[in-house]
């Protein structure tokens, strides 16, 4: 991060208007990941686009985020962190105007973009602003704040989603960012000091180019692979060879640079506990939130559970997310922070062993509660790992090194969804030509289902029920071996030496 001045005796009040200005931020940006997803039947009908079209208003939003992510880094250190929060909070908030304001199919698509350039720098900015303003003993506390609003943001975004949707209309999803982003841009302004940049990285076209091409190849290949039915489509070759291709030359042009000189600056990497990070960072985007995914489908599509009551049944997740977190933060710095991640993700396997026990006969608490349960071992997850992860990271290296950290956990989670999407497609399949071969005319109960009138169509929608079922359930299956693996990588993380030096703290203006 850029150095800044030494802290004025009342950085403690800027320190509270600073947190809450750049959480504000967090949240718009974490929602919108989210908040759209329950309005696109609505955006269908009033943009006249068909199913296949709308989801670019989705896939637009993450492509372009997880493109611009890289770019925090350079931006901070050649204009500055205030300048680049205060041009990315602006930006997001005309983006989402536009966005309610969007006529047709275009005008939305393009807006998405917009938002996914701007928002990108903001989840990033947030991590390394609150690990700025803290001394080193309070960066737990903070890093549990900055969770709760990067965890919370996706948890009620299809709730609010489906609310403002229903009482107003869909462009409501998007003009709620207005008077939110004008209260974190002021906030922003009025209270985080003016910072400046020791260095002038030189800025590496190639590089940018070469893993922006890559990273928008995966997010489209993931994005887009169960619909073309992955490689049986040309689209799909194409997206995994350019994605091999421009990750190559972008690997190979980066390790022949000289520090300072390449997009990435792979100095990083040499430090062993930003790397562990960077490892389960990967697996909590990959197992947590594709598991935080399957969970509204499975009620919407078997249940029979209208979408605002799925959001309210999955929403208390968040409770347990913010109970642990609220705990841990004080733990961190006190305990060993193996020991809170083993936990984290010890609950957070009960929680998904409790979610293969699933039925088609589940009471509202059979939802609740594994989830409240999987909520706490998120928290307990979350807020020690990202302490870890930036314990023995330099100050100057932030920026980027938050930027990276962003990049990696949404680059599981898109995995995380499409692996787990894929195997229900395929597992529902397999298990309904299973079930269908128990269908013979020598089963008393299915000449009687046969029988009745239209008995056929309801014994296959059951059927396919039934296999639905097992699939989800084969899913949480897959999802607690994978945590459950985790568990010996925590030896890979060494907890940061009492000696090293302070961070750096944020000044007033």
């Amino acid at each position: 991060m850029n150095a800044v001045a030494p802290p004025v005796p009342d950085a403690g009040i800027n320190r509270t208007m600073i947190t809450v200005s750049i959480m504000l931020a967090t949240i718009i940006q974490a929602l919108d990941g989210t908040i759209a997803n329950v309005a696109l039947p609505h955006m269908q009908g009033s943009l006249s686009a068909s199913q296949d079209q709308i989801t670019w208003v989705l896939t637009s939003f993450i492509v372009a985020t997880a493109i611009a992510t890289p770019l925090t880094g350079w931006l901070c250190d050649r204009f500055g962190q205030k300048n680049i929060f205060l041009t990315a909070v602006a930006g997001f908030t005309l983006a989402s105007v536009l966005c309610g304001l969007s006529m047709n199919l275009g005008e939305i698509v393009a807006a998405r973009m917009l938002q996914g350039v701007f928002g990108a720098a903001l989840v990033p900015l947030s991590q390394a602003t609150l690990l700025d303003i803290n001394p080193r003993e309070k960066h737990g506390s903070a890093m549990a704040v900055w969770g709760m609003g990067v965890m919370i943001g996706p948890i009620l975004g299809p709730t609010l989603g489906g609310w403002l949707t229903d009482a107003y209309n869909w462009r409501w999803v998007f003009f709620i960012n207005v008077p939110i982003g004008a209260m974190a841009f002021y906030g922003i302004w009025r209270y985080i000091g003016k910072t400046t940049a020791p260095r002038k990285m030189k800025f590496d076209a190639f590089g940018f180019i070469t893993l922006s091409v890559a990273i928008g190849a995966l997010q489209m290949l993931l994005d887009r692979g169960e619909q073309n039915d992955w490689f049986a489509a040309t689209e799909t070759w194409i997206e995994a060879i350019v994605l091999a291709l421009a990750f190559i030359y972008f690997a190979v042009h980066t390790a022949m640079q000289p520090p300072g000189k390449s997009f990435f600056d792979y100095r990083l990497l040499k430090n062993a506990n930003y790397v562990s990070g960077l490892l389960f960072i990967f697996i909590v985007g990959l197992v947590l939130f594709a598991t935080r995914a399957l969970t509204p489908t499975m009620l919407q599509s078997l249940m029979g559970y209208p979408a605002a009551i799925a959001g309210l049944v999955t929403a208390p997740s968040g409770i347990g997310t913010m109970i642990a977190m609220l705990i841990v933060g004080k733990l961190v710095g006190r305990v060993d922070l193996r020991l809170l991640l083993g936990a984290g993700f010890a609950i957070t396997a009960f929680s998904l062993w409790q979610m293969t026990r699933y039925t088609l006969v589940l009471s509202q608490s059979d939802i609740i509660w594994p989830g409240v349960i999987q909520g706490l071992g998120l928290g307990l997850v979350f807020v020690p790992l990202s302490a870890a992860t930036f314990a023995t990271l330099s100050p100057e290296m932030r920026a980027e090194g938050t930027a990276i950290y962003s990049l990696m956990r949404n680059i599981g989670s898109s995995i995380g969804i499409a692996l787990v999407q894929t195997l229900l497609v395929r597992n529902t399949q397999t298990m309904h030509a299973t079930l269908t071969e128990k269908i013979t005319i020598a089963n008393p109960a299915a000449l009687d289902a046969l029988a009745a009138p239209n008995g056929a169509a309801l014994l296959n929608n059951e059927i396919t029920r039934q296999a639905s079922m097992i699939a989800y359930v084969d899913d949480f299956w897959l999802m607690l071996i994978l945590t459950l693996c985790v568990l010996p990588l925590l030896l890979l993380i060494r907890p940061a030496a009492r000696h090293e030096a302070p961070a750096v703290h944020a000044a007033h203006d």
